[in-house]
């Protein structure tokens, strides 16, 4: 079992960059899948970016392709999602995720453990 907290949201221009962090303050995600997801209001959450438990594998929305970059240190029990060239369809409250398994998937309803998420919005 893990407890994830995410940090490093706020409020950027269009073109900027922000770091996100999520870190474990329970447990070890050293054998987890860990996913970032992203919600905007009256929108339902959709997946954005993954990493397999070593970080040997990412996979990204394709909105985000190019732009964003999940990695981890599993010595820290940190997760980071590197956000660049930043658009206002961005804006969005973003969790971390986990799931206890070797793949990385997309679907929401497949990881077990959230972060409270971290608000970034970004103005045009």
């Amino acid at each position: 079992q893990v407890q994830l907290v995410e940090s490093g949201g706020g409020l950027v221009r269009a073109g900027g960059s922000l770091r996100l962090s999520c870190a474990a303050s329970k447990g070890s995600i050293s054998r987890y899948t860990m996913g970032w997801f992203r919600q905007a209001p009256g929108k339902e959450r959709e997946f954005v970016a993954g990493s397999s438990w070593s970080g040997g594998r990412t996979y990204y929305a394709d909105s985000v392709k190019g732009r964003f970059t999940i990695s981890r240190d599993n010595t820290k029990n940190t997760v980071f999602l590197q956000m660049n060239s930043l658009k206002p369809e961005d804006t969005a409250a973003y969790y971390c995720a986990a799931v206890l398994t070797y793949i990385i998937t997309t679907s929401r309803s497949d990881y077990n453990y959230w972060g409270q998420g971290t608000q970034v919005t970004v103005s045009s």
